[in-house]
């Protein structure tokens, strides 16, 4: 994407956190079952509870993009990037103030300051050490607000 915006930063997060969940789960090799399939009639079915279906497994290119966004985490730092992607993957800001002992508007706040370093450094700009988190945010904005 040639033009990068905070809320594309966001989206592409939560598809990530969603592609994570759709993946199918890990299982360890070497074991296998030797057993037939047992085939239900219907009145075996009757008064048992229905299988819970699964969303579909996700295409390749959208595990490609999933990949490439994690990468994206690495650029911030360990309690930040749990924040963003805890908040990508749908938590609600209370459970978030609870697990990481802060209040909901430092929560926010380090949660834009996360999007805005990742937007940041998509935008291929220097990030400078002496800048604040105030700092960056605004000029993130800035820059988001300007296209």
């Amino acid at each position: 994407m040639a033009e990068w915006t905070k809320e594309h930063v966001e989206e592409r997060l939560i598809e990530a956190a969603d592609v994570m969940k759709r993946l199918p789960e890990v299982r360890v090799q070497g074991y296998f079952n030797l057993w037939p399939k047992v085939i239900y009639e219907f009145a075996d079915l009757v008064g048992q509870a229905p299988s819970r279906m699964r969303r579909p497994v996700p295409p390749p290119d959208a595990i490609t993009r999933m990949e490439a966004t994690l990468e994206w985490l690495r650029w911030l730092d360990g309690e930040d990037a749990r924040l963003v992607w805890a908040r990508a993957e749908g938590m609600r800001w209370r459970e978030i103030c609870t697990r990481f002992g802060i209040a909901r508007a430092t929560a926010h706040r380090r949660q834009e300051y996360g999007l805005c370093v990742i937007l940041w450094r998509l935008e291929k700009r220097p990030l400078p050490k002496s800048w604040s988190r105030r700092y960056l945010t605004r000029r993130a904005r800035a820059l988001s607000g300007a296209r």
